[in-house]
């Protein structure tokens, strides 16, 4: 059955109300009124006063008077109404406005996600954020990269590691590219995360780098969460995997690599790797 597309203005406005509609005046601090509402909810005039918005333009979106709400109003509307992450994000979509930085950025693994980490066994697999951080990693990871726990937790980031660290620079056998590929995704994550001023400290540090440098300065964009790296192992020799990087809903700063060794030499390389 077709159906016809939504009306996004129709659709703002009803979503206004029934949030407005939802909020009792004690639940955002508003003394509360002797006299019985004739409606439930709190008032226009009230949500505009929460808001900073002038009641006529709350009276307007409302009325799907077709207005398009800059992000600023958005932001102010989602936080006068009490909206969740998920209603947030549907405010802002139906706004056809792009959300802000929270404040809330992974710099820890969620506990339920460093279990998956482990659960991935014998498939090699780590969880980092959008700063290439390493948050969690399984013991199949640590035999084919390196022991994480050997580092203190501000070398624990894949950009680090392939500038940095001599024997993971020695590790990629296309060394370049990977570094390409972590340069183009930290350039993306920095425009996703403007407000991130530990990821704007981290790329200036990186800037240091002339490799890093060089190819930031061509501003190349890209996330890969899917394709495959070639390492040379000190210990099993040669291994190409093909890695996956997927993204959890309820941890979308968070983002799960999972590793598969791409022909039977690589997985009889890591199956020795397991072993051990």
């Amino acid at each position: 059955m077709i159906t016809s597309p939504v009306d996004v203005a129709q659709e703002l406005a009803a979503f206004l109300r029934t949030r407005r509609e939802r909020l009792d005046p004690r639940d955002v601090g508003l003394p509360s009124s002797r006299q019985a509402r004739r409606t439930p909810g709190l008032r226009r005039e009230e949500v505009a006063h929460l808001a900073g918005i002038s009641i006529d333009y709350i009276v307007r979106l409302e009325q799907a008077r077709g207005l398009r709400p800059s992000a600023d109003v958005v932001e102010a509307l989602a936080r006068a109404l009490r909206l969740g992450p998920d209603e947030r994000a549907y405010l802002f979509g139906l706004a056809r406005q792009r959300p802000r930085d929270t404040g809330t950025l992974a710099t820890t693994a969620a506990p339920s996600l460093t279990r998956l980490v482990t659960d991935l066994s014998p498939l090699p697999a780590m969880l980092m954020n959008h700063r290439s951080d390493i948050l969690a990693w399984n013991t199949e990871m640590a035999g084919l990269l390196l022991d994480f726990d050997t580092l203190p937790p501000s070398q624990r980031n894949g950009m680090w590691l392939c500038l940095r660290h001599p024997p993971t620079r020695a590790l990629y056998v296309d060394r370049e590219r990977v570094v390409r590929d972590g340069v183009a995704h930290l350039r993306a994550a920095w425009a996703a995360y403007p407000e991130d001023q530990a990821l704007t400290d981290l790329i200036a540090d990186f800037l240091r780098d002339e490799d890093f440098a060089r190819m930031w300065a061509e501003r190349e964009v890209k996330v890969n969460g899917r394709g495959h790296k070639v390492l040379r192992h000190p210990e099993v020799g040669v291994v190409t995997v093909q890695f996956e990087t997927l993204t959890p809903l309820q941890d979308p700063d968070q983002l799960l690599t999972i590793y598969r060794a791409a022909d039977e030499e690589s997985r009889s390389a890591l199956d020795r790797l397991s072993a051990r």
